[in-house]
């Protein structure tokens, strides 16, 4: 369908949805515009919750496939792999709608406006819900972004399978304990080249039903009644045509925590009058006196309650007719093919960060005995991250190496220590199984550390075990006994090697100094178990990449509520990392040559297309994550940026011609304004498999190929 035919699609939905709310009383509409919709029999509408959640699987609604959290799938560079996993989700999600619907269950989480993907930008290690997004850098979140929205709601000429979220709406990133009263101050260059990006191609290019506001304020306004977003760049800028929705109880923050409103119905209308549609909390019951008061115009709220109704029609709720998702049978949800898919996204999210020797992949066939410590080798809860389905069954590493092994080699395990207390028993002593640990160290060939975090220790505001600081991190090292574990396993002269869970940078000095291997395997899914087993052993080549900057130590990086990009992110940061964004090591090795421009008189404002070659250096079949970085040759501009990826599976010794178009905005920068435009100046294009930076070359030990164009 084309865009002529969408848009008459659309009109003719906002038509019925306009005659409808005609027929409606000023009460009966307010109550539409609350996340618990309540049923208009008398005009055949149905009670509606809006609330539902798919951050990576259809969500705290029961049974459903849980694939790696978010930052894991940034991970893999893939959107093809992004959209076939949201295509999966939503299959799932209609189908578990379709069986709800027919038990008259219209509770929270069973209807089909689904607040993901979170496309907010991970700007500082330290933000505890920075897992929930697609990593630091807009050109990527916004490609996983666009993908995960299509794939939510689908390609059908007439309705949408589901309804996807552009979320928070903007400027959001921590701290997350001041999160209701913080004010987020950016200036227009940060905003309009950092914070906005994906949020734009969302809209403008994935067509999102629904933008979320978040909770904070953004250069004073509220978010979630800021006029400035939500109706001067959202809708009158960007030409969004969708419904907003506000976090949830962020209305109630405007007069709590932002101090910009005297009282509930100031909020209220606030909210409204700016440009938000849908209440997740229960304000909006204040409008009906304000609309009687003056204070917001009914023509208002019909415009809103026509949104709301365009989007359920959209989905095909409202026609007697069936349409195709009806048909989708509750037999889709937990498929074998999902699960093996679920495997495969875990496997190509996993980062092979230091290989000393290449002691990875293992052979069982030397080992007699393998020793698997730590608090997230057997841990669920290290495998989902937050906002998660649940799973029909959970491979953990432990029971990943084990199956994996079977009974061919030998496996001990010690839980080693608490995830983040100093003793596994509140009666033990404090550090009660370093013993064990080193009894299990020292019967063993090879020794497996799973460390790192769950989401009871990084993430949202109220959801955490609030141990660390509200969801966010105090700092960037292993928490509890974690590092003095991996001390004991060091000094039992055994290979160590590190699988790290958790959803953010870690510091890994230490580790990167001292173990033998580390792999950075996120909050994998359901079946991360076997993925990283698979990777340990040598099935799967590891092909992830970070899609977050690995800093050394918190003591480099600007104050966390400041949220100028000066010294953040690989974009911008002038220190040397630990590990740098887009670095991931493989089983075997690439090369890149004959890099050129494919135009006779290759064109920035035009965009480019270039062309070069990748071969299979090494002696394992791989894919390699291709990316193109671009740098403007002047100063006070961004380092080398990503503005180009491609997955490239080569066998061994095979070569591949690939081509990588660069549009006119790759080479695009923002001034102090805000302002889009070329830099005026030469520029070098990289191609390879990391950044063309000094330390990624020194991880590597290969460079990128260039070209320069002015």
């Amino acid at each position: 369908m084309d865009l002529n035919e969408n848009q008459e699609k659309c009109a003719a939905y906002r038509r019925r949805a306009e005659e409808l709310v005609a027929q409606m009383t000023l009460e009966e509409k307010v109550e539409q515009t609350l996340y618990q919709a309540p049923a208009v029999e008398r005009l055949g509408i149905k009670k509606y919750n809006w609330w539902n959640e798919a951050l990576h699987g259809v969500a705290r609604a029961g049974t459903a496939t849980v694939f790696p959290q978010a930052i894991g799938m940034a991970a893999t560079f893939d959107e093809d792999l992004v959209e076939k996993v949201a295509d999966v989700v939503s299959t799932e999600a209609r189908a578990k709608f379709n069986m709800q619907q027919k038990g008259d269950d219209t509770d929270i989480y069973k209807g089909l406006t689904f607040w993901a993907p979170n496309v907010n930008i991970f700007r500082d290690p330290r933000w505890g819900r920075g897992h929930e997004t697609f990593g630091e850098d807009p050109y990527l979140t916004s490609r996983m972004g666009v993908r995960y929205i299509m794939g939510l709601q689908g390609h059908d000429e007439n309705y949408l399978k589901v309804a996807a979220c552009a979320k928070h709406f903007a400027v959001h990133s921590g701290p997350e304990s001041v999160r209701h009263e913080f004010n987020a101050v950016a200036g227009e260059q940060d905003i309009q080249e950092t914070y906005l990006p994906a949020f734009r191609a969302c809209v403008q290019e994935a067509k999102v039903e629904s933008v979320m506001g978040a909770y904070n304020r953004t250069n004073g306004e509220p978010c979630c009644g800021s006029r400035h977003l939500l109706i001067e760049i959202l809708r009158e800028e960007w030409g969004f045509q969708g419904h907003v929705t506000s976090d949830c109880w962020a209305i109630k923050d405007f007069y709590e925590g932002h101090g910009v409103a005297a009282n509930a119905q100031e909020a209220a209308a606030m909210a409204m009058n700016n440009g938000c549609d849908l209440n997740c909390g229960t304000l909006f019951t204040y409008l009906t006196q304000a609309v009687r008061e003056g204070k917001v115009s009914e023509k208002r709220i019909d415009e809103a309650v026509v949104n709301l109704f365009t989007a359920r029609m959209k989905l095909g709720v409202f026609d007697k007719k069936e349409n195709p998702f009806d048909a989708i049978p509750y037999t889709e949800v937990d498929r074998k093919e999902a699960r093996e898919l679920n495997c495969d996204v875990a496997s190509k999210s996993v980062v092979l960060l230091k290989n000393k020797d290449n002691l990875l992949p293992l052979d069982k066939s030397s080992i007699k005995t393998i020793g698997v410590i730590g608090p997230n080798a057997d841990s669920r809860s290290a495998l989902v991250g937050n906002y998660e389905g649940t799973a029909s069954r959970y491979i953990t590493v432990l029971e990943g190496i084990q199956d994996y092994v079977q009974d061919e080699v030998r496996v001990l395990y010690s839980q080693g220590c608490h995830l983040y207390k100093d003793r596994t028993s509140n009666l033990a002593m404090e550090n009660d199984r370093e013993a064990e640990v080193r009894g299990v160290c020292e019967a063993s060939d090879i020794v497996i550390a799973v460390m790192g975090m769950d989401a009871t220790l990084e993430g949202e505001e109220g959801d955490t075990g609030n141990e660390y600081g509200s969801g966010d991190k105090p700092t960037l090292a292993l928490p509890g006994l974690q590092h003095n574990i991996l001390k004991v396993a060091k000094e039992c002269g055994k290979p160590v090697i590190l699988v790290c869970l958790t959803g953010s940078a870690m510091s890994l000095t230490w580790e990167e100094e001292n173990l033998d291997a580390i792999l950075q395997g996120w909050y994998p899914g359901a079946q991360g178990g076997k993925a990283i087993a698979k990777i340990l052993f040598g099935e799967s080549n590891p092909q992830g990449k970070l899609p977050v900057t690995f800093y050394r130590t918190t003591d480099e990086l600007p104050d966390f509520e400041d949220y100028s990009m000066k010294g953040r992110t690989y974009r911008y940061m002038t220190n040397e990392p630990l590990y740098p964004f887009g670095y991931g090591l493989s089983y075997t090795t690439y090369a890149y040559s004959e890099a050129a421009f494919l135009e006779e008189t290759p064109d920035v404002n035009a965009g480019v297309q270039i062309g070069f070659t990748v071969t299979n250096t090494g002696k394992r079949e791989g894919t390699e994550t291709v990316q193109v970085y671009v740098k403007a040759k002047k100063e006070n501009t961004p380092n080398a940026q990503l503005k180009g990826i491609q997955k490239v599976f080569l066998k061994v010794g095979e070569s591949r011609k690939c081509q990588i178009f660069l549009p006119k905005e790759a080479f695009m920068l923002c001034d102090e304004n805000g302002t889009n435009k070329m830099a005026g100046c030469e520029y070098e294009i990289s191609i390879g498999g990391s950044q063309p930076d000094v330390r990624s070359e020194k991880l590597t030990g290969s460079s990128t190929i260039r070209l320069y164009i002015k």
